[in-house]
């Protein structure tokens, strides 16, 4: 099986629209042929749900989750295209979800986008350092995977569900996607803020 570079990823998310770790799955399925992810991706209903992501999501709710101490809590907004949705209990129970897991994993940002660009370089730079020792041809690679694997770790959207039981070891971003393809709207994971007495 060949390796998956982010240039065939950027070229999969270009022509579907599609999530990074969707299109990176599809890829490995397909064992890199563009055409055959492309397929896997329309199968599942993501590059479908992909294409309604620049539609206007201008409804939706915002859901809380306070913890049985009282000493912590999380407020979400999680944004659709109609009323009819927002009030859909499955919608409902996504942002519920949402919430829960961003009591528990505490991540810096929503998308890779919203990551400061500060906390990026940092990271980049500590990837720099620590590939330093390696040979030149595999340094790149070791910080984009090291970077990677710090994105997974913080941004919201790229973390897996902490209820793994419900959710199968599935990302946000992948349950997004399924709700999107479901109810055939634009679904955004607008914001979020997390309290912590003390915090």
């Amino acid at each position: 099986m060949s390796e998956i570079t982010a240039r065939q990823v950027k070229a999969l998310r270009d022509r579907t629209g599609a999530g990074v770790l969707a299109c990176r799955e599809a890829l490995t399925e397909a064992d890199g042929d563009i055409e055959q992810a492309i397929e896997i991706l329309r199968a599942r209903g993501q590059a479908q749900a992909a294409r309604r992501a620049g539609e206007a999501a201008r409804e939706g709710v915002v859901q809380s989750y306070i913890h049985h101490s009282g000493k912590m809590g999380v407020l979400v907004e999680v944004d659709c295209q109609t009323d009819f949705v927002a009030r859909n209990e499955k919608f409902v129970e996504f942002a519920r979800d949402v919430a829960v897991h961003v009591a528990a994993r505490d991540p810096l940002a929503v998308s890779d986008n919203d990551v400061p660009a500060e906390d990026r370089e940092r990271e980049v730079r500590i990837a720099t350092e620590q590939a330093a020792a390696r040979p030149e041809h595999v340094r790149e690679r070791m910080v984009e995977g090291k970077l990677n694997a710090w994105l997974d770790d913080v941004v919201l959207l790229r973390q897996k569900h902490v209820n793994e039981d419900k959710h199968g070891g599935k990302t946000i971003e992948e349950l997004r996607t399924e709700l999107a393809a479901e109810t055939r709207e634009n679904i955004v994971v607008r914001r979020f803020a997390r309290f912590a007495v003390g915090g």
